[in-house]
């Protein structure tokens, strides 16, 4: 894969579930499509997912979809929607299928936007999380080759989980293109320390810091984030 491909695409993954990968998401797409890029979410793969009279449906995917540039099908943004909500090999498993990092990849590059437009694939979970007995969410962003972010909930324990997440997405062999400190209750103890903390050993562009709000539209996280770091990504 060239350089100019790597560029155009990005992966977030998260420290954990429920981080706010998809709070985080969106903003970065608002942000993105503001500085006059085009972009498509992919969210690959989506455990609890809803049954709709349109079929199974995934909240996170939805949000992915409706601020896609060329108006993709859900499909396209979310390839594997499984019900049960629970670890998606496990899922997978439950109705007699198997997730394979390849055939994720492959659906991704046939629908990715080509020439200037980013293309930005939303992990589950975090960076680890098994698609079957040999391969993780890790293998699908090896196969794709994107920079990776990573999105911190401010919490306790977020110290520790963001360094091994570091860690484990540089022994990938891939780039850690920055990361996010995602607010997610309204207060949290020691916040100022543990964000500084993490700052000072990660050795990553801290890429924006997410207040928190019960109900974050896209349009405000971008405004938390930091406009020249992200530009350089693409420049």
């Amino acid at each position: 894969m060239t350089t100019e491909e790597r560029r155009r695409g990005l992966f977030v993954t998260g420290t954990d579930t429920d981080v706010g990968k998809t709070v985080v998401s969106r903003g970065l797409m608002h942000a993105l499509r503001a500085s006059g890029l085009p972009v498509r979410g992919f969210k690959p793969v989506a455990a609890g997912c809803e049954r709709t009279a349109h079929g199974l449906r995934n909240g996170d995917a939805l949000a992915l979809q409706r601020l896609s540039d060329g108006s993709p099908a859900y499909h396209v943004t979310n390839p594997v929607a499984l019900e049960p909500a629970i670890a998606p090999h496990l899922a997978a498993a439950q109705i007699g299928t198997q997730l394979r990092a390849a055939d994720l990849a492959d659906h991704i590059r046939a629908n990715a936007l080509a020439g200037e437009g980013v293309n930005l694939v939303e992990g589950a979970g975090g960076w680890l999380v098994p698609l079957n007995r040999r391969e993780t969410l890790a293998d699908l962003a090896h196969c794709l080759g994107y920079p990776v972010i990573l999105v911190v909930a401010i919490r306790l324990g977020c110290i520790n989980h963001s360094l091994l997440s570091a860690a484990a997405i540089r022994d990938s062999g891939l780039s850690l293109a920055g990361w996010i400190a995602n607010c997610t209750a309204a207060e949290t103890p020691l916040l100022d320390e543990q964000v500084d903390a993490i700052r000072e050993r990660l050795g990553a562009p801290l890429l924006g810091r997410i207040g928190f709000a019960a109900d974050p539209t896209p349009a405000t996280v971008a405004a938390q984030l930091d406009h020249d770091a992200l530009g350089g990504l693409f420049a």
